[in-house]
């Protein structure tokens, strides 16, 4: 799967999967230097993707005027 059409999800999900191996600590090193370039590129991969859905959202909840609404944020227990 390529990182453009890698989900948010899908990214986070390998995100942890490398991490588990690396805190296992059972790979080799030159895998572990592996594992960390991808998981780097994977953080950023998902930043940006945050980014660019923080500024879909601004750009949604814009008023008349143009300003961003700011609205509560419901609690979990009051969903």
């Amino acid at each position: 799967m390529s990182e453009q059409s890698r989900t948010f999800e899908a990214s986070m999900g390998r995100l942890e999967e490398i991490v588990r191996r690396m805190e296992r600590g059972d790979v080799s090193l030159e895998d572990t230097l592996k594992l960390f370039e991808e998981g780097t590129a994977l953080v950023q991969q998902c930043n940006k993707q945050l980014d660019e859905t923080e500024l879909t959202i601004v750009k949604l909840m814009k008023g008349e005027d143009g300003n961003p609404i700011e609205t509560e944020v419901a609690n979990e227990g009051e969903l």
